[in-house]
């Protein structure tokens, strides 16, 4: 297990560790609910109060925070993180690296993309693209923060 919340730092840390020999176990908090047919990845996190429906497949390093849940058919990739309160509905792909922010919703039959976040409380009803943000209800992109180089004015 990494215990570090921000999807791609625990992806990193986890390829060390990989690279150095060491393994990972998972955790599962006894007021956790975990449906039939599910599939949790080396080192996932499942937090007090979390449900996990049944024929849920999740990758390496999982965090599941308190109270999320996540519906049937839902196949998550490695080092996703669902944080507190969010809910996934049915049938939903959730990519590499990606957030679910605190109080999210993603409707039915939905993708997120890797690396994708999905801003807290936003209500997700159409897919969303890898590396992208989103936020608000519905929730739309958020535009790119442009920075001003080094020197300029």
């Amino acid at each position: 297990m990494v215990a570090v919340g921000a999807p791609a730092i625990r992806s990193r840390l986890d390829l060390t560790a990989l690279r150095a020999g060491a393994s990972a176990t998972s955790l599962v908090h006894p007021s956790a609910s975990i449906g039939s047919l599910v599939s949790l990845g080396t080192g996932a996190v499942v937090c007090a109060n979390a449900t996990v429906g049944s024929n849920v497949c999740a990758g390496r390093h999982l965090h599941v925070n308190p109270g999320a849940v996540i519906g049937h058919d839902v196949h998550l990739g490695d080092h996703v993180s669902v944080n507190p309160r969010s809910a996934l509905s049915g049938d939903v792909l959730v990519g590499d690296r990606a957030l679910i922010g605190a109080g999210a919703v993603v409707l039915q039959g939905l993708s997120i993309g890797p690396d994708a976040v999905v801003g807290a409380a936003a209500a997700v009803t159409r897919d969303v693209t890898a590396g992208t943000t989103v936020v608000g209800v519905p929730a739309r992109t958020l535009p790119r923060q442009h920075t001003i180089p080094s020197g300029a004015s």
